[in-house]
């Protein structure tokens, strides 16, 4: 009787048992493809996005345990968590550095898209619901910083309060129901805003946005979770000074992704036009692209006038952001002489920047299609050998093991970091701790791969056929052959094995060794699936 050498049992046949149960559900639909080897993380970036959102939500809860959406006890409230609150430090910075994280992973994720062409295949609906969600995302990460109610949060809640207002006829009606008629009944609404309303519509797109394949790269995802870790220590976020009414407040500055807006607020140009107005088209533009690319092909090179716009709108984005962090340092200047820009010179800035980045857009363009030229003369002169490294099964091991140890390192430092009161230490190391596993998975994971294609010695095949031969027979010998079914199961087995014999003959070197093509047995078909590679769905990231 054949007996699978690698039948499912304990953990894995309930693993299996899951699985099936889940194929009835919508959870299947979607494809999950777990890289076998490194791949680019832009391909993922959107899977990285909602990742940073899952650790959102895991942190923003925890932190509602103690956060008092009351205007006099929201800042309190926070501190208290910061300074008192076992692990609070910790759980604040996670959730605050986690937003920077999603808003510029969603960033890099449109921008990635927008160049590679990626919303050219059939995509669109993805494109307008991904730009949607990206907006989604900058509003949830500002009503975030706002429920906190310092003097850097009142400053952005006024200046949106009085942007809603000045959208005309219903902006009088929006701004009442998201703010509220004052600051007490303001951080309630906010609150819910941030906890509740916002999750749920980015919820809901993302239930349209997501694609059905998707790449969950395991050591990427801890090296995102360990970044964000690592910042927190290095730049634990300050609690700013609290809001008094009567305490006039100083000058700040709104946060990185809305300080390109600010700046353009900073004009004292009329506030529609400045906040509303130009965000607007610039949003609408970058929405419609899909529809008014023309471009049969996908690369940036071949797209030039697609690339010179998404050029000029990001050199536009990063002078804007720059433009409204600074701030004279010269404290003996008027208030107002330190905080407003002068339209004059940043509208002049905004269209010089449109020439420029188109003349730069076509001179990458040129440089890049040259080096492909070069590259193929060069090409067809001759193969040319590209180095690559390759470590041994020895130095392999001795790379894991030190992994090992340090990892164990990093363990003691950061709990010996956090009895010692050192937040910030401890915090820094636990992101280390990820980083540290994300390469010693990676490592395994080369290691796996390798393996796999490492040819065996030779004759190889031939001593371990031969040996399973021989223990077949024994088991034939000691069996129970008494009987006429047991005689002729032995004769049955015996001409298998006859057979098996006969082919390795024929594929036999003269050197009594096997031949490279000799085929590799296999036991069953539960073999066959348990050896796949575990990489379903990489042909996918191939795609422009």
């Amino acid at each position: 009787m054949a007996v699978s050498l690698n039948r499912p049992n304990g953990t894995l046949a309930f693993i299996y048992w899951i699985w099936d149960g889940l194929d009835r559900t919508i959870f299947t639909a979607i494809k999950f493809s777990f890289p076998a080897r490194f791949v680019s993380p832009f391909g993922f970036l959107g899977m990285l996005t909602f990742i940073t959102f899952i650790i959102l939500g895991v942190s923003g809860a925890l932190l509602m345990f103690y956060y008092e959406p009351i205007l006099d006890r929201a800042w309190d409230s926070v501190e208290f968590i910061n300074n008192e609150v076992p692990f609070g430090f910790h759980i604040r910075n996670i959730h605050y550095h986690g937003s920077n994280a999603m808003v510029m992973l969603a960033l890099l994720h449109m921008y990635y898209q927008y160049f590679s062409g990626r919303y050219k295949i059939r995509n669109e609906i993805l494109w307008v619901t991904g730009v949607i969600l990206g907006t989604v995302t900058i509003l949830e990460a500002f009503t975030g910083y706002d429920i906190i109610f310092s003097e850097r949060a009142e400053l952005a809640i006024s200046i949106a309060a009085s942007l809603t207002n000045a959208i005309p006829i219903a902006g009088p009606t929006i701004r009442d129901a998201a703010f509220g008629s004052g600051f007490s009944d303001f951080v309630l609404r906010f609150y819910t805003q941030h906890v509740f309303v916002l999750p749920i519509v980015m919820l809901g797109l993302m239930a349209v946005h997501f694609p059905r394949f998707l790449v969950f790269d395991v050591p990427m995802v801890m090296a995102v979770a360990g970044a964000i870790l690592i910042t927190g220590g290095v730049f634990p976020v300050d609690l700013g000074f609290k809001f008094q009414p009567t305490v006039p407040p100083g000058i700040t500055v709104p946060e990185w992704y809305l300080t390109g807006l600010y700046a353009f607020l900073r004009t004292q140009y009329d506030k529609f036009v400045t906040g509303v107005l130009w965000p607007g088209i610039f949003i609408a533009a970058i929405m419609l692209v899909p529809f008014l690319d023309r471009y049969k092909k996908f690369s940036w090179k071949d797209r030039p006038w697609v690339t010179a716009f998404g050029i000029v709108g990001l050199a536009q984005i990063l002078v804007t952001t720059y433009w409204g962090f600074y701030i004279p340092i010269d404290s003996t200047l008027p208030l107002v002489e330190r905080l407003v820009i002068d339209p004059i010179n940043l509208y002049v800035v905004m269209i010089l920047l449109i020439p420029l980045g188109i003349g730069f857009s076509y001179m990458m363009i040129y440089l890049a299609k040259e080096a492909e030229r070069k590259a193929k003369l060069a090409k067809d002169k001759g193969p040319k050998k590209v180095a690559q490294i390759e470590f041994s099964e020895k130095w392999i091991n001795w790379i894991i093991i030190a992994l090992i140890a340090f990892q164990v390192f990093l363990n003691l430092a950061a709990y010996n970091a956090a009895l010692s009161g050192m937040n910030n230490m401890s915090l820094f190391f636990a992101g280390l701790i990820l980083i540290v596993f994300a390469g010693l998975f990676h490592v395994y994971r080369y290691a796996m791969g390798q393996a796999k294609t490492t040819p065996p010695p030779p004759g190889a095949k031939l001593r371990v056929t031969k040996s399973m031969v021989g223990t077949q027979k024994e088991i034939s010998d000691d069996g129970d052959t008494s009987t006429g079914a047991g005689a002729a199961n032995v004769e049955a087995q015996e001409e298998l094995l006859g057979k098996i014999e006969e082919k390795i003959k024929t594929t036999e070197n003269p050197d009594g060794t096997l031949a490279p093509e000799t085929p590799e047995i296999k036991a069953n078909n539960a073999d066959l699936d348990l050896k796949k590679d575990t990489d379903i769905g990489m042909s996918d990231l191939k795609k422009p």
